[in-house]
Parts: C-alpha cells; structure tokens; sequence
C-alpha cells in the first residue's frame, strides 16, 4: 500500500511547540534527539500482546499504580526525545491528572514489544535511552516462539539484566509480584 505523508518536513530540530501542532494523520511518529522517525504500525500479535499484559498487570497491580498503552514519554531535552513505549506503568495520581505526555521520571516501567522494522531501536537505541532517562525497569517482550521476555533493572547509570523468562513466571512490576504466562499473552 502506498501512503503520502502529509506532514511538513522540518529542516531543522524540533521543539515540543512544534510537536504538539503536527497534524494527527494516522502515522505512528516518535521524535528522537529533535528529529522526526517514522515507526511501523504493530501486527495484529503485537497488539493483542500489548492490550493482555497491560490487562493482567493492571489486574494485579495495587491500585496506587497503572499500566498503560502507546503514552508519549520525553526521555531527553534539549534535544527533544519523546518515545511511545508499546506499555508503560506509573502511578495512578499522575495518570488521573491527565497528562498529554509523561515524564521519564513519571514511568516505572517501560515495555517494549519487538516486531519488524523495530528489534534494534528496541534493542540498542531505546535500551541506551531509557537508561539514560533513569527510567527504573525495562522490558523487551518477544513474540517469536518462543514467547520470551528479558527484563533489566536499572544499576547506578546502566541497565543489568535481572531475568530471561519464557512460559509462566513471576515477575516484579515496581516491586510487586506479578504472575505472566507469556504464551498465553497471544492466545485468544
């Protein structure tokens, strides 16, 4: 399918200003360091995935804490980076108060989901920043069989890895215990 991008191209970094008035044509952006990147739409798996753990965790997380779904983030400025984590958890009182966007310090966690088109931001670039961001969790879910998920902590400056998990397992989302079964995560 061919798409015309109908946004104007800036020959320039962008501010937050700037940000804010792009137009909402259904193409899925992030800014990093100032710079305007283009992210493919998720697949169907992708999605659900997203759409069950953010279900389960909410489920079992205290009340004082949400998961949410696709929130903008901005992870550094000057020059401005704004991330869209496929889920992220943060306190419920800053959730109610509606935010257009979080702050890194606002996010407890960040999920990132791997797909196609997007395994070395997640992996590399996304990695870097949100440790850079002192964002306290990261996980990187993937789909492949088999469902897999490496989850890291955040150790002075950098991220450790503090599991490799496959099947059921009992994982900590800002310090509560949450239970997965991570195939099931795709099932219907």
């Amino acid at each position: 399918m061919t798409r015309s991008l109908t946004i104007p191209w800036p020959n320039h970094l962008i501010t937050l200003e700037e940000w804010e008035a792009l137009p909402d044509d259904g193409v899925r952006l992030e800014l990093v360091e100032g710079v305007i990147a283009v992210s493919p739409q998720p697949f169907p798996w992708h999605q659900f995935a997203c759409h069950n753990l953010a279900r389960l965790a909410n489920d079992r997380l205290p009340r004082s804490l949400i998961t949410l779904g696709e929130i903008e983030v901005v992870v550094a400025e000057p020059p401005l980076t704004i991330r869209i984590p496929d889920l992220v958890v943060t306190r419920t009182a800053r959730y109610e108060a509606n935010p257009p966007r979080l702050a890194a310090t606002d996010v407890l966690l960040a999920v990132e989901v791997l797909s196609d088109g997007t395994r070395r931001v997640d992996r590399v670039l996304k990695f870097a920043e949100y440790a850079e961001a002192r964002i306290p969790q990261y996980w990187i879910l993937d789909l492949d069989e088999p469902t897999s998920l490496l989850t890291y902590v955040l150790v002075d400056d950098s991220y450790e890895l503090s599991g490799e998990h496959t099947g059921t397992t009992m994982l900590d989302v800002a310090g509560h215990p949450v239970e997965i079964d991570l195939p099931a995560l795709i099932r219907r």
